[in-house]
């Protein structure tokens, strides 16, 4: 199995500046560079819909995936101290029996 093939942020802006800039055609230009057409195309939409935040790289994330990895994080905490709760709640219920 091999392992996937990771480019730099300076490599996607360039293959897509043969595109936007250079006026080469998508597949044309993914053929030079020795991609797959299809990815270039993707790095294209996600650098046309990205105000700037296009190609972050591992581990940065935006405001908003920040933000919802932390509600997720809070979600599932007060999720586990509902069912400790629920538990303690049968426990002390069979005690006073």
């Amino acid at each position: 199995m091999s392992t996937r093939k990771k480019y730099s942020k300076e490599f996607k802006l360039d293959a897509i500046s043969l595109v936007k800039e250079q006026g080469y055609s998508r597949a044309g230009a993914a053929h030079s560079l020795g991609i797959d057409p299809a990815m270039l195309s993707r790095w294209i939409r996600q650098h046309d819909t990205d105000d700037g935040t296009a190609f972050r790289g591992n581990g940065k994330l935006t405001a908003e995936q920040a933000e919802i990895r932390k509600l997720r994080d809070e979600v599932r905490r007060l999720k586990m101290e509902k069912d400790i709760l629920k538990k303690a709640t049968v426990f002390f219920a069979k005690e006073t029996r």
